[in-house]
């Protein structure tokens, strides 16, 4: 019985600790990136958007990967803010910051910024909707959330555990 017990709160504690998994990553202009796997917030046969926060210590973005996205050409052009709609029932817009293809351009990223007074919101109320203007491709893209809805509210609260040690 003490096995069984030693085991399971091995098992809960290793899942736990993962979670907050912060990586990082020097960025081409010297500065440190630091961020978590993308989770997968929706997916269908024809589209799907990983989301993750990433963080330079000072500002925090989340980070969007959709599927499909555009080429460079056309992607580039991505500019548009990005409104999220949260638990709490209000709708926040977030500032574009960067367009990034990544991995031999195998991967989009788009960045929005979290502006500091919706920091508190985006910590504590799950996300629920996403609405994108994907340039050349289509008009808004939106994205009702099905999967990982409280990926962005965990790991925002993980970078903010970790400034508080």
């Amino acid at each position: 019985m003490r096995i069984l017990v030693l085991f399971l709160y091995f098992v809960f504690s290793s899942k736990s600790i993962a979670q907050c998994e912060v990586k990082n990553r020097v960025q081409a202009d010297g500065s440190m990136e630091y961020y978590f796997d993308p989770a997968v917030f929706y997916t269908t046969k024809s589209k799907s958007l990983k989301i993750n926060i990433v963080t330079d210590k000072e500002h925090y973005f989340v980070a969007l990967q959709p599927t499909p996205f555009p080429d460079k050409k056309i992607g580039k052009k991505i500019n548009d803010d990005l409104v999220i709609h949260l638990a709490d029932k209000n709708t926040y817009k977030l500032t574009h910051y960067d367009t990034q293809y990544r991995r031999n351009d195998s991967i989009m990223q788009v960045l929005y910024l979290i502006d500091e007074k919706d920091v508190d919101a985006f910590s504590n109320y799950e996300a629920v909707t996403a609405e994108i203007n994907m340039k050349g491709t289509e008009f808004v893209r939106s994205y009702n959330f099905k999967l990982h809805k409280n990926a962005i509210m965990h790991q925002l609260n993980c970078f903010l555990k970790n400034e508080e040690q």
